[in-house]
């Protein structure tokens, strides 16, 4: 096979289709000498909230930001504790830890690869010695988590919940998008994301107006009043000149959703008959396909052949946080996480992004059925 150059996302190829109007965006910012907290900003936040279905959208400097807002918001801090996952990306926890918390993780499960309701409900009756505050349910790889058990969970409980949507933007569940099922929610504008900025952006939404005032105060130091800090705050701001690319971005973000929707089914019509674990998705779910993951006992040895082939491809995500370096051993686990470290394994994400030609993924196909039929892995 002749080798080709697939990258396994192209966050280069994104701002090509949206140049011009991403350029004259950019243009009119630097014309109106307005870098922080202005027009594009209040602008993006209104139609972001729109686009979800949501009252309100606060921007912040990142999506870990964002997290940390939200708990913020929430009143959570130092002696509260957190439940999440451990198959997630490190920020998730981070988060947590930067607002003072602790975090819990549970398994997921192994279809959905996002948080399992079994194990959360067997955590919160486990772990009552705790002060148990909130869960954050990560919408992983695009696939919703199972937000109506989660939410009957946590009322139950009288837990705040806030989503972690930085890989589901336009996912949905019932025709609700995440981001709307929570108090607040929390999404990455990281330009591989299905939105992504051209560097770093985040931002919480929510239909609290409570919370949303906590939230814009909370973002610029606790002002209210200029200069006047009513509560120890923090400076995470979404600047103009990327509230301005996400504003364009935005308008074709349900056509290159669609475009992502159409590989992953190119892929499962080409991967049917591979020795392979395709992504599932749950009934009742719109998948955001932020990434096309796949089950590979051979993970490795498949990876390495793909790369001599020209195809990236990436983990996500190598090693579960409770096993990782500055984690292992002092964070909080309930039961055995079995799935979470089953997946670690295991899961390879293949080339997924708009502008990928079919040509290609069958090309990326190809080659898979090649090195698992053939032997090469």
């Amino acid at each position: 096979m002749t080798a080709l150059k697939i990258p396994q996302t192209d966050p280069r190829a994104n701002y090509m289709a949206h140049a011009a109007g991403i350029e004259a965006a950019i243009s009119e910012v630097l014309r109106r000498g307005r870098y922080i907290l202005g027009q594009e900003v209040s602008a993006f936040e209104r139609e972001f909230s729109a686009w979800l279905g949501a009252a309100g959208a606060i921007g912040a400097g990142n999506g870990t930001d964002a997290l940390q807002l939200a708990l913020r918001a929430c009143g959570i801090g130092p002696g509260d504790t957190v439940v999440t996952v451990s198959h997630t990306a490190v920020a998730t926890v981070a988060a947590i830890e930067l607002a003072g918390a602790e975090p819990l993780l549970v398994d997921i499960d192994p279809v959905s690869f996002t948080m399992d309701p079994a194990c959360l409900d067997a955590a919160l009756r486990s772990h009552r010695n705790r002060r148990l505050r909130a869960v954050i349910p990560v919408h992983l790889y695009g696939h919703p988590a199972d937000m109506p058990a989660i939410m009957e969970i946590a009322r139950r409980d009288r837990l705040r919940v806030i989503e972690d949507c930085a890989q589901s933007h336009g996912a949905a569940i019932g025709g609700r998008k995440t981001g709307c099922w929570g108090d607040m929610a929390a999404f990455s504008f990281y330009p591989t994301k299905n939105l992504g900025a051209l560097g770093d952006g985040g931002a919480l939404v929510t239909s609290d107006q409570e919370l949303a005032a906590r939230a814009r105060s909370l973002r610029e130091y606790g002002w209210r009043e200029r200069y006047v800090s009513e509560s120890a705050g923090m400076n995470t701001r979404l600047d103009e000149l990327q509230a301005a690319v996400l504003r364009v971005k935005l308008r074709h973000l349900d056509a290159e959703n669609a475009a992502r929707r159409r590989i992953a089914q190119a892929y499962d019509s080409l991967l049917g008959g591979s020795s392979l674990g395709l992504p599932g998705t749950r009934a009742g779910c719109l998948h955001g396909r932020h990434q096309y993951v796949v089950r590979a006992p051979d993970r490795d040895g498949l990876r390495s052949y793909l790369q001599t082939q020209g195809i990236g491809t990436l983990v996500h995500y190598p090693v579960p946080v409770h096993q990782q370096p500055a984690y292992r051993g002092r964070i909080a686990v309930s039961g055995t996480l079995i799935e979470t470290e089953r997946a670690a394994r295991e899961v390879l994400s293949l080339p997924l992004y708009p502008e990928l030609t079919p040509g290609e993924v069958e090309t990326v196909a190809r080659a898979i059925l090649h090195a698992t039929a053939g032997g090469c892995v």
